[in-house]
């Protein structure tokens, strides 16, 4: 019985270590971008250090880490895959929603995710 306890707390940190996000906004002299990494699969500090890390040259970058990204989203990249990596993290775009159709596209050819909209 200890044992069965002991794996169930085993799996609830590693679930909850992956239930994390991270708010990225960058900005230029005109642009502003909203995004929210939710990580699925990334182990914790590659998805710290380099997925919500991003070097963007020119923009000044802030970076947010949540336990959940924020609903009003204007869609979801769900369950989208980096290339050549195994890892998955739903990715959530705020701002202009006519973006879109750039982004659907985009998420569903080269993310092999599911574009869904809140």
């Amino acid at each position: 019985m200890r044992s069965l306890y002991v794996l169930l707390m085993i799996v609830g940190l590693c679930a909850e270590a992956f239930a994390e996000g991270c708010i990225v906004r960058s900005q230029d002299d005109r642009v502003e971008v909203k995004v929210c990494q939710q990580n699925q699969s990334i182990p914790e500090t590659l998805f710290r250090t380099g997925f919500c890390n991003p070097a963007l040259k020119d923009k000044k970058v802030e970076v947010t880490f949540v336990e959940q990204c924020p609903a009003g989203s204007f869609g979801i990249c769900r369950n989208a895959q980096v290339s050549n990596m195994p890892y998955r993290q739903d990715i959530h775009y705020y701002g202009v929603a006519s973006d879109a159709r750039f982004l659907k596209p985009a998420c569903e050819q080269n993310s092999a995710g599911e574009w869904v909209t809140e």
